[in-house]
């Protein structure tokens, strides 16, 4: 039989801190099938990482926006299938040198890892499409790579105001082919977890 379809599904309860990487060369092998997530330092990342997989710890959750400024690999049950947390951006307070030096080294891995099969774009949806997050989809765009957005701390706004937020999102949003998914997110009351994780399984389970 083939073993690709013996394969187990993915359990995002499984996920595991791998490894931490400044460069590419430090990342681990680039096979099997990864997705990472992307976000400005006070989007929200860690905690919706961190209630996809219930795990409270998996991704930490700083009072210091921008902390995390490595990307970092997580397993899962599935062989050689990945969750990706990239460095935060935007609120560091890091020298410039510095922060040149992160970006270069996260559009490397960006443009050069062939196993990432999609980004997840976190947003806060009272914010929402930062100069950031304008970059990162037009990228995806650019590069057709598949693109999740994840709209979070919902539970901030009452149901319509976010109802017409997500309306705003995607109107503006709306000629961009590379995005599959536009979520309402809150890590809090777990609005959109299900949602999100489907849309995971769906990429990183894809032949």
């Amino acid at each position: 039989m083939d073993p690709d379809l013996t394969q187990k599904t993915v359990s995002f309860n499984s996920a595991r801190f791998l490894v931490s990487a400044s460069r590419l060369d430090e990342c681990p092998p680039d096979i099997g099938a990864e997705v990472a997530f992307a976000g400005r330092s006070n989007a929200g990342k860690s905690s919706a990482l961190n209630a996809i997989t219930v795990n409270g710890k998996l991704a930490r959750t700083s009072k210091t926006p921008g902390r995390t400024r490595l990307i970092n690999f997580f397993s899962l049950n599935r062989e050689q299938c990945r969750l990706v947390d990239l460095p935060g951006y935007g609120y560091a307070k890091v020298s410039r040198d510095m922060k040149d030096d992160w970006q270069q080294h996260l559009g490397h891995y960006l443009n050069d890892r062939r196993c990432l099969r999609g980004l997840v774009l976190v947003m806060d949806i009272r914010h929402p499409l930062t100069d950031f997050d304008q970059m990162m989809v037009e990228w995806c765009e650019h590069n057709n790579l598949p693109l999740m957005i994840l709209a979070t701390k919902a539970d901030k706004l009452k149901f319509g105001q976010a109802k017409t937020a997500m309306l705003g999102i995607a109107r503006k949003l709306s000629e961009f082919q590379c995005v599959e998914h536009l979520i309402m997110f809150s890590a809090t009351s777990k609005r959109g977890v299900d949602e999100c994780r489907e849309a995971l399984t769906d990429w990183l389970e894809a032949e």
